[in-house]
């Protein structure tokens, strides 16, 4: 088994990731140049826990149905990135409080070698906190009002963009939201592109209101979810006290023990198409979850 550190060398030499300039228009579709495919897959027993002391030889990487070689296994605890991701538009008057709580409790359970940042989203994105491995936050996270329209997928691509950037290869995208998207330039797609691009996992938490039973809330909801099953992240539904706290430990965790796989496509065709991946464990009973693929370069 490599090591992280060779592991991520070889990663840095072999994979670019090809981020459009933000802003751009819609049809710009995030494209994976590169001739190494890098996968964090989190594998979870029956109850939710997380699995570790799996190897290489237990797992099986598959692109559209077909195996793949693996060149690269990590399973050590590694270090993440995170953009955390707070909806302070219109829609979140009443519960901008409970998004600022989600946000210091998902804080409170960094390692040391964690880093996360803190972006907030309404008609516009706007950095509240830079990378930090601080479990402090800043002041000005307690002056946030909800006002304006909702820009929620720009905000996730915006975040593709920042976490490409990071050394560490496992990243994620926290977002607090009620999933209403009013005012974006990116579609939800092109903003899911960017963050499979990244190779970020995307881990939703519903703001609405419990009282919230209208066609919207459920809109809403089914957007939170997309962005989380289709990179390979959760929904989490209703937060609140005990029960929030409890998922974002279990975020946390899962993040620090995911497996990174990495391999050559035996696929080498140019054709900007959507290549499915699907990864494998011979021990039955196990839940594993990764993204769901990516688009491949195009030749001009």
């Amino acid at each position: 088994m490599r090591t992280f550190f060779s592991f991520a060398a070889a990663a840095i030499l072999t994979l670019s990731f090809c981020i459009a300039a933000f802003g751009q228009k819609d049809d710009d579709v995030i494209k994976v140049d590169s001739s190494i495919v890098v996968v964090n897959a989190s594998v979870l027993d029956a109850n939710g826990k997380t699995v570790q002391g799996l190897t290489q030889k237990q797992f099986t990487a598959l692109e559209d149905g077909v195996v793949q070689p693996i060149a690269s296994f990590t399973a050590e605890s590694t270090p993440f990135a995170a953009v955390i991701l707070m909806d302070t538009s219109g829609s979140m008057e009443e519960r901008v409080s409970m998004a600022r709580s989600a946000a210091i409790n998902f804080l409170s359970g960094l390692r040391a070698d964690d880093f996360a940042a803190i972006y907030r989203f309404d008609s516009q994105i706007k950095q509240v906190q830079d990378f930090s491995n601080s479990r402090d936050i800043t002041e000005s996270i307690f002056d946030l009002k909800a006002d304006g329209m909702t820009v929620l997928n720009d905000a996730v691509y915006k975040a593709a963009a920042l976490l490409s950037n990071r050394p560490e290869k496992r990243r994620a995208i926290i977002v607090l939201s009620d999933g209403a998207d009013t005012q974006s330039k990116r579609s939800q797609m092109a903003a899911l592109n960017a963050a499979i691009a990244a190779n970020a996992t995307i881990y939703t938490i519903d703001m609405s209101s419990p009282e919230d039973h209208t066609p919207g809330k459920l809109q809403g909801q089914g957007a939170l979810k997309t962005f989380a099953t289709r990179s390979g992240g959760t929904f989490v539904a209703a937060p609140g006290g005990s029960a929030m706290r409890a998922a974002f430990k279990e975020i946390v965790e899962e993040l620090g023990n995911q497996y990174t796989i990495a391999y050559e496509p035996t696929n080498t065709k140019a054709d900007g198409k959507f290549r499915s991946i699907e990864i494998r464990v011979s021990r039955p009973g196990l839940n594993i979850r990764t993204r769901k693929g990516y688009v491949a370069p195009k030749s001009k």
